[in-house]
């Protein structure tokens, strides 16, 4: 039985750590393992990109306390930044006073986009295309078996006319498309493919570009939380006060674009982790949400918060996810074979619950952080020991020299020399 709850995780060693993670998941030793030598061989990787000379190596922490749609989650996390992990895991021990996060998806629809140009007259072709769907969804359903079989494939078709742009008019037809667990580029790339002959032949154009849209409007994740406002309260902080000052960040953020790119940068930072810990592709995730946060002509927060009847803080979170558990680097890369058998999810669905609740908690965090002690204090904190070990220290030094550093409240790589050389 999963447990993301594992008291004192923080100071055990990194030894400890996994014999607890391998106690509280169903993963054992062995699948463990890639988390250790960092899960794939430059023989592995040549495979996988081009012109491969090595790896990169990014730090895999565990993000716990999460309850997602009443299942406890240990949720693994790929990321750089200090205290993000951290944050993350304290709002959703705040948010399991609420009962956890609530989450759901819709169907796994991708979009395929062809680029129909030179065409005589864009109504007619438009109308054409309509009147061949039938036959065009069946082409484009028989291309993948396997797919069929689980219940995915060709779903609708839909046709825009581009009445004005730099080369004149042109039609743009979408291929609304199920991939059910898979991220669904190649599917719907081949799908395009296949039929760009026919509406070729249907409207006497030609099919310029055919690929996939990243703006996955038709799959979106959501995840909503309550936290109790007495929970909020914290040092000389009320609960209300917490909960006001998220509050009014969020409303910033919702007004002002350049507020709501660091906003949505904070969602980000909890997303993007997970993404890349279960191999996923975060550059279309990134691409997809940020599209999505200006759908309605101005640039905006993803989330929202606000408070119940009852003053308690409410969240919400709404993003385009196309992530998938089948195909492409989550199949061949270990270490996000683990992290997907971890959280125990069997669909991409669940992972893409997981994942935009991992966004929302560590949303939360960064308003609470802004809205009262202010973003550095934490963050520095942390932050303190990666210039320490830059200026040189190692081992107990690490945190010598970082605590003094906070302490004086100057986190520089030559205060650290400094430090280091007067301890030394």
């Amino acid at each position: 039985m999963t447990t993301s709850r594992i008291s004192g995780f923080y100071n055990m060693t990194l030894e400890e750590r996994r014999a607890q993670i391998a106690d509280a998941s169903p993963l054992t030793p062995p699948e463990l393992a890639p988390w250790t030598s960092g899960g794939l061989s430059p023989e592995a990787a040549d495979h996988m990109i081009e012109n491969v000379i090595g790896l990169y190596s990014l730090p895999l922490g565990i993000a716990l306390n999460f309850m997602v749609n009443g299942r406890d989650v240990l949720a693994p996390m790929a990321i750089e930044e200090p205290s993000v992990v951290a944050g993350a895991s304290f709002m959703a021990k705040l948010a399991r006073g609420g009962g956890g996060f609530t989450a759901t998806t819709s169907e796994p629809l991708m979009i395929g986009q062809m680029q129909v140009i030179n065409v005589v007259n864009l109504h007619e072709a438009k109308l054409k295309i309509y009147e061949h769907k039938a036959d065009l969804l069946a082409e484009a359903d028989s291309i993948d078996p396997i797919l069929k079989k689980f219940g995915g494939g060709a779903r609708d078709l839909e046709v825009r006319v581009i009445a004005d742009s730099p080369i004149g008019g042109f039609l743009v037809v979408h291929l609304i498309y199920d991939v059910r667990d898979a991220m669904g580029a190649n599917a719907v790339n081949t799908a395009c493919e296949r039929l760009a002959p026919k509406i070729e032949a249907i409207t006497g154009g030609k099919v310029h570009l055919r690929i996939l849209s990243n703006l996955a409007d038709r799959r979106i994740a959501r995840a909503r939380c309550t936290i109790p406002v007495k929970s909020l309260a914290f040092d000389s902080f009320s609960g209300e006060a917490v909960r006001d000052g998220i509050i009014a960040a969020y409303a910033f953020a919702a007004v002002d674009p350049y507020r709501a790119a660091t906003h949505n940068k904070g969602i980000m930072n909890g997303v993007d982790a997970v993404v890349i810990a279960t191999g996923n592709d975060w550059r279309a995730i990134e691409a997809g949400a940020h599209a999505y946060a200006v759908k309605n002509g101005q640039y905006t927060s993803l989330s929202t918060w606000g408070k119940d009847p009852d003053g308690n803080l409410v969240g919400t979170l709404e993003m385009p996810m196309a992530v998938g558990i089948v195909g492409g680097a989550t199949k061949v890369h270990p270490a996000a074979q683990a992290a997907v058998k971890l959280m125990g999810v069997k669909t991409a669905n669940e992972l893409a619950e997981i994942i935009v609740s991992v966004g929302l908690a560590q949303n939360m965090a960064a308003l609470r952080a802004l809205a009262t002690e202010g973003i550095q204090r934490g963050h520095m904190s942390l932050h303190a020991r990666q210039v320490a070990i830059a200026a040189g220290a190692t081992g107990e030094m690490v945190e010598k020299v970082a605590s003094q550093m906070v302490a004086e409240k100057v986190v520089r790589i030559d205060r650290a020399e400094e430090i280091l050389k007067g301890i030394k």
